[in-house]
């Protein structure tokens, strides 16, 4: 089978220090503890802070962690971990995450040695933004995370995501393009599937770390008050982006996993006082 590839933000995630920030490389366990390196690149420590704590809540939600690290699942008042999983099996799969480019398979011709030095020089060439007033919203049936007011770099860093790697994707297969179910999608959303295999990018992208399955309508004010107060004591942070991350899925319907993260540059300052502005506002 062939593999497939997403970059994604993965808050919380990452190498710890300025140094791997400034370099731009990818940072990878073995390099950290002097181990050979015999297989993917996975990511190491987490990143202090609000991320920290926002993916340790998300993973203990979810009950898995792309990483590859042991979870141990908890579950809000009253909830039961197979009612949690009942409602989360695609989220889990997929993992806590913010998709930029969606899952794509290489193009002829192309290697994945070559995307990794790609997104490596993309990284380190761009500063890390900031997700504004985290918040809960449904959009559709499911519920996720989203920026809570205007997010233009963190838009703009998705764009750029999409239509800077967009060389390394395979053309999108008839197959493919019936699972997104053209008929449901508007005919802007069609044409950005045609031509970028994802309809939700560009002018039609939105921000978010899912938390849910599609819920059914009469459970949704149950899951969003769950919801809220799983996650409360975060909402209206500023969540810093600092890294892009590069996820696999190793066969269809395999569990995506994290392979490498790539630093972004530090935030700039206007970014990160807006952000402590949002954040102590929230509260």
């Amino acid at each position: 089978m062939t593999a497939r590839f997403a970059i994604y933000a993965a808050p919380g995630i990452g190498p710890v220090g300025a140094g791997a920030a400034d370099t731009g490389a990818a940072y990878t366990g073995a390099a950290d503890t002097g181990a050979a390196d015999t297989g993917p690149t996975i990511a190491g420590p987490l990143v202090g802070g609000v991320g920290t704590a926002l993916r340790e809540k998300a993973e203990r939600w979810i009950g898995r962690s792309v990483t590859g690290s042991p979870v141990t699942p908890d579950v809000p008042a009253g909830w039961t971990r197979a009612a949690v999983d009942a409602i989360t099996s695609g989220a889990r799969r997929y993992g806590f995450h913010a998709t930029l480019k969606a899952p794509f398979r290489l193009a002829e011709g192309r290697t994945q040695e070559e995307l990794e030095a790609a997104l490596a020089g993309f990284a380190a060439a761009r500063p890390g933004v900031v997700v504004p007033q985290l918040s809960l919203a449904r959009l559709g049936g499911f519920f996720a995370l989203v920026p809570g007011t205007e997010a233009a770099e963190l838009h703009s860093l998705a764009d750029e995501v999409v239509t800077g790697f967009d060389s390394f994707r395979a053309p999108t297969t008839d197959a493919e393009l019936a699972r997104r179910n053209p008929a449901a999608l508007t005919p802007r959303q069609r044409e950005l599937l045609k031509a970028w295999g994802y309809p939700y990018v560009l002018d039609e992208f939105r921000f978010h770390m899912t938390l849910t399955d599609p819920i059914p309508r009469a459970r949704r004010p149950e899951v969003e008050n769950t919801l809220h107060g799983w996650f409360g004591a975060l909402l209206g942070a500023a969540l810093p982006v600092a890294a892009l991350a590069l996820f696999t899925e190793a066969e269809p319907g395999a569990p995506f996993t994290l392979h490498a993260v790539y630093p972004l540059q530090p935030i700039p300052a206007s970014l990160r006082a807006a952000g402590q502005t949002d954040s102590e506002g929230a509260r």
